[in-house]
């Protein structure tokens, strides 16, 4: 192990002048590497970000349920967002029944509870 380049004196192993019985364009080849390294590090980090900014949350994603009839209640949902740590719950009318929908962030599940008739609900 080098203690560094006998060359310019830095304490560090220096690129501009290669390894210690390197020749300088053995050395220039090594910078030339460490930046394709570099390039390559960059370039895979931001496939990496691009990729994650393409993960969108539940709420927008579109139909991937079970076929829908052609009734369709767009009705938006009343949405109680409950503190950190606990469910959102989503609640609206649909043929005097009134839904219930608690789902926790952007976890894939959710429960349901339906009240059967509601007064409020007409």
């Amino acid at each position: 192990m080098t203690s560094g380049c006998p060359m310019c004196g830095d304490p560090f192993p220096c690129l501009k002048h290669g390894k210690p019985g390197h020749t300088l364009t053995e050395g220039h080849h090594l910078m030339r590497s460490t930046r394709t390294r570099a390039a390559i590090a960059v370039a895979a980090a931001l496939l990496g970000l691009g990729a994650l900014a393409g993960c969108d949350s539940k709420t927008t994603e579109p139909f991937k349920d079970a076929p829908r009839s052609h009734v369709n209640n767009g009705t938006p949902m009343d949405v109680v967002r409950g503190s950190d740590g606990f469910s959102n719950v989503g609640t609206k009318c649909d043929h005097g029944n009134r839904l219930y929908v608690a789902y926790h962030g952007d976890n894939p599940y959710a429960a349901v509870a339906v009240v059967p008739q509601d007064p409020t609900c007409h």
